[in-house]
C-alpha cells in the first residue's frame, strides 16, 4: 500500500528545473533511501512531499491527501538538516511541547526509550553533545506517533558508534510498521538500512531498486591483486577500465574480469592476493551518476 507518491512531478525555480517529471513512491513499512549528489533535487522532493513547496506540474499524494492538509501532516514526523530548537529547554520539555501538536502522541516514556534518551530527560538541550542533540531531534520526529518519518541526513556529523545506535532506532521504527524516507550522503547507511533506493541526478531518477539491484546495475567489477607489473602496463591490458593503487597493490576496474584475470596470470607468475568482487554501493552510485552526466 502506497502512503506517499509523486506522479510526473516537475519543479522549476525560474529557469532552473529542480525536478524533471519524476515518479516516486513510499510503501507502508518501507524504508526508501533517496540518494543523489548535491543539487540533484533531493531536498526539493522532500519539501514537496512535506507540503512545504508546491510542484510546478504533476500530482503529490500523502496518505491519499494533499501533503499540506492537517490530517496528512499529523501522520508524519521530520528530522531535517535545518532543524533547530531552543537550547534553554530541557529534553522532556521539548518532547512534551512537540507532542502537544499531535492528536495521539506517544507517551513520553515510550519516546524517550525509542530515541535512546534514558537518563537525559532533565538535561538542557544546549548542554548535550552533538550525538545526543541529534537523538533529541529524532525523538521530536517520533513523538507524534507518525506513520511516516522524513529523515534528511539524520546522522551527519555523528561518530560511528552514535550513528549505528541511531540506525538501530530507525530499524526499530520500521519494524513496528513505520515508513521512512531517508536522504543521506553516507552510502553505507543506505546500503545497511534501505529496502529500496532511488538515485536522483539532475532532477531525474536514474536508477531505482534494492541495494543489491542498484549495485548490479553496473557491470563493472573490481580486481585486487599484488603484481610486479607496472601501472602503465596494467592500464593497457585488454578490458581494463581503470587502475588504482591500494595498500596491497592494485585495484583494477573492469567489465570483463575473467579476461583481465587471465591476462594478469599469464604475464605475472608471481601474482598474489587475487580478489574479484562487485562494486560497492558507493562505486555503483558514482558510476551511475557519472554515466548520466555523460549522456
Amino acid at each position: 500500500m502506497l502512503i506517499a507518491e509523486l506522479q510526473h512531478v516537475t519543479k522549476r525555480y525560474g529557469g532552473v528545473t529542480a525536478l524533471d517529471g519524476i515518479d516516486f513512491s513510499i510503501g507502508r513499512g518501507e524504508l526508501v533511501a533517496l540518494l543523489g549528489p548535491n543539487g540533484a533535487g533531493k531536498t526539493t522532493a522532500v519539501r514537496i512531499l512535506l507540503g512545504l513547496s508546491a510542484p510546478t506540474a504533476g500530482r503529490v499524494s500523502l496518505f491519499g491527501r494533499a501533503p499540506a492538509e492537517r490530517p496528512a501532516r499529523q501522520r508524519t514526523g521530520a528530522l531535517l538538516q535545518v532543524s533547530k530548537v531552543p537550547e534553554t529547554l530541557r529534553v522532556h520539555e521539548h518532547i512534551r511541547l512537540f507532542s502537544s501538536y499531535y492528536p495521539q502522541p506517544l507517551p513520553l516514556e515510550e519516546t524517550i526509550a525509542a530515541a535512546g534518551l534514558a537518563g537525559l530527560e532533565g538535561r538542557l538541550f544546549g548542554d548535550l553533545s552533538g550525538g545526543q542533540k541529534q537523538r533529541v531531534l529524532f525523538a521530536l520526529a517520533l513523538c507524534g506517533n507518525p506513520d511516516l518519518l522524513f529523515l534528511d541526513e539524520p546522522t551527519v556529523g555523528l561518530d560511528v558508534e552514535t550513528r549505528r545506535l541511531l540506525w538501530a532506532h530507525i530499524r526499530a521504527f520500521v519494524g513496528r510498521g513505520g515508513s521512512v524516507l531517508l536522504t543521506t550522503h553516507y552510502l553505507e547507511e543506505a546500503d545497511a538500512l534501505a529496502d529500496r533506493i532511488a538515485v536522483l541526478n539532475s532532477g531525474r531518477i536514474v536508477a531505482e531498486g534494492t541495494p543489491s539491484e542498484i549495485k548490479a546495475r553496473t557491470a563493472t567489477k573490481k580486481i585486487r591483486c599484488t603484481t610486479r607489473l607496472a601501472e602503465p602496463l596494467l592500464r593497457c591490458l585488454p578490458g581494463v577500465a581503470e587502475v588504482r593503487t591500494h595498500a596491497r597493490g592494485f585495484e583494477i576496474l573492469t567489465a570483463e574480469p575473467e579476461l583481465v584475470a587471465r591476462e594478469l596470470l599469464q604475464r605475472d607468475a608471481t601474482l598474489a592476493n587475487l580478489e574479484i568482487a562487485g562494486l560497492g554501493l558507493e562505486e555503483a552510485f558514482l558510476t551511475l551518476t557519472a554515466q548520466e552526466v555523460v549522456q
